[in-house]
C-alpha cells in the first residue's frame, strides 16, 4: 500500500456560497479494506485510489452519518417503491464504463448545472475511469437500473466488514418519476440487511439543506462527534431529533 497526502486549494464551497471549502487527500495504490474501514469511520470517503475528508476552517457543516440498518423499517411508501420498481431490471457488479455510462454521467450533470447550479464539465472515458472505476479493489461495485434496456441509473457502492457505504449516484432525469435517488438507497439498505450488515453510510449530511438535507430521512442513524486523526478514536453517537 503507497500513500501521498496533499491539501486541495481553498475554494468557495459547493454546498453553501458564503463559505470556503478546503479538503484533505490521500491517494493510496492498493489501499487494503481494513485501512479504508479505519477512514471510513473516521468520516472519509473515496473516489478511485482517492480518499478525502473536508478540513474547512470555522466549519463543520458537513457532517458524517451512517444509517443503523437492522432497525431501519421500510415505511409504506418505501415499499410502495420498491414494488414498483419491479419493472426495473437491476445488476450488481464489478464498476465499468460504457459509452452508455460516459453519456448518462453527462446528461446528468448537465441537468444538475441548470437545475441547481453544479459546476460542469464533460467526463472523459479517462477521468471516469480515475474516479468510478479505479482503486475499486474487492470491495467496490456498481448497482446499475435499466427500464426497457435502457440505462437509468448508476450507483457505485462500497462493502466494507459490516457496513457498505455509497460513493455516488446518478440517473436519467426523465425517469425522476421513478424516484431513482431513494430508490437507489433503498436498494442498498435493502442489501445490507440481505447480508447481515450493521451500518449504511450515505455519505456527508448538511441539516436543513436543500441538496444534502435529504439524507435524514433514513433514520435511526448515528453521527460522527469529533474530527479525528487517523490513528484516534472516532466518537459515534445516536441522532436525536429536537421535535
Amino acid at each position: 500500500m503507497r500513500l501521498v497526502e496533499f491539501y486541495s486549494e481553498k475554494k468557495v464551497c459547493s454546498y453553501i456560497d458564503s463559505k470556503q471549502s478546503i479538503f484533505r487527500y490521500f491517494h493510496i495504490q492498493n489501499v487494503t479494506p481494513s485501512f479504508y474501514y479505519g477512514l471510513l469511520e473516521r468520516g472519509w470517503r473515496r473516489f478511485g485510489n482517492y480518499f478525502f475528508t473536508p478540513m474547512c476552517e470555522g466549519c463543520t457543516d458537513c457532517i458524517s452519518i451512517r444509517t443503523l440498518i437492522d432497525d431501519f423499517t421500510f415505511s409504506r411508501n418505501h415499499k410502495r417503491l420498491l414494488k414498483k420498481a419491479q419493472n426495473i431490471d437491476i445488476y450488481i457488479q464489478k464498476p465499468t464504463i460504457t459509452q452508455a455510462h460516459i453519456e448518462l454521467y453527462n446528461r446528468y450533470h448537465r441537468v444538475m448545472r441548470d437545475k441547481k447550479g453544479w459546476e460542469y464539465t464533460p467526463t472523459t472515458p479517462e477521468s471516469y475511469m480515475d474516479m468510478f472505476v479505479e482503486g475499486h479493489q474487492d470491495f467496490g461495485y456498481e448497482i446499475l437500473y435499466f427500464i426497457d434496456s435502457q440505462l437509468v441509473g448508476v450507483g457505485l457502492v462500497d462493502a466494507l466488514f459490516d457496513s457498505i457505504t455509497a460513493v455516488y449516484f446518478y440517473y436519467d432525469h426523465t425517469f425522476a418519476h421513478h424516484s431513482l435517488g431513494t430508490l437507489n438507497i433503498l436498494k442498498q439498505i435493502q442489501i445490507g440487511k440481505e447480508n447481515g450488515l450493521k451500518y449504511f453510510y450515505p455519505g456527508y449530511w448538511i441539516k436543513d439543506h436543500y441538496c444534502m438535507g435529504y439524507k435524514e430521512r433514513f433514520t435511526p442513524f448515528e453521527v460522527l462527534k469529533n474530527i479525528p486523526d487517523v490513528f484516534e478514536a472516532p466518537i459515534w453517537e445516536m441522532y436525536m431529533y429536537n421535535g
